[in-house]
């Protein structure tokens, strides 16, 4: 028996693209890391980020929506909590005027652990992402084929294609980092970075649902 109907899920995984690569929290963050630490930061942000996101997926497959519903305030104040310290680093970046460029490894390993648990944090503060589930997958999928297959493959696979699509975001924000780094240009790419952290936390303070990206 087939898992998935294969022109539905053709259709899925298309949609699923268009919706990623809409520039959202998820997109602006990883950009900006990528910009003010290099590429590997923008694709550690990435899977933070789809953690997050992965792990209201699963709860919302096993049936937890009714608690995240409850728990929604919690999960709002958390939100809100991180969309402010985004938007304080981002003031911070952009005043920086891009000084210490050159960052010591210890430094840069801390860096690594908390851009990952910025991206967590952007991706599993948003319980509407349980919402955009219900709303989003159901329509892509066979109602003469069992369920719980469908939603583990379609699942897997919005994961996939968002890490992929991240992981591109961050690459070509790294590809234009090193014309950023001389003295003159580091001020232009401490304003941009800045400017996307801000964004994200905007972003993130306004989420309300929709895409995960």
């Amino acid at each position: 028996m087939d898992t998935v109907n294969l022109e539905l899920f053709s259709a899925f995984v298309f949609a699923a693209a268009l919706l990623i690569l809409m520039p959202g929290p998820v997109v602006t963050l990883v950009v900006a890391n990528s910009l003010k630490h290099g590429t590997r930061f923008g694709v550690i942000t990435s899977v933070g980020a789809n953690l997050g996101t992965m792990t209201l997926l699963i709860a919302g497959g096993i049936g937890l929506s009714a608690l995240l519903t409850l728990m929604s305030d919690l999960f709002d104040l958390v939100r809100i909590a991180g969309a402010a310290y985004l938007v304080y680093l981002g003031i911070r970046e952009w005043r920086s005027r891009g000084a210490m460029l050159q960052e010591a490894e210890a430094d840069r390993r801390r860096s690594l652990k908390k851009v990952f648990l910025h991206g967590y944090l952007t991706g599993i503060t948003n319980p509407k992402t349980v919402i955009f589930y219900v709303a989003f997958f159901p329509q892509f999928m066979d109602s003469t084929l069992p369920a719980a297959p469908q939603l583990v493959v379609m699942t897997a696979a919005f994961l996939t294609v968002a890490v992929l699509l991240d992981g591109a975001y961050a690459l070509l924000a790294g590809r234009i980092r090193p014309f950023l780094m001389d003295a003159r240009r580091a001020v232009i790419r401490a304003r941009l970075t800045g400017s996307l952290l801000i964004a994200t936390g905007v972003g993130l303070f306004l989420t309300r649902g929709g895409s995960t990206a």
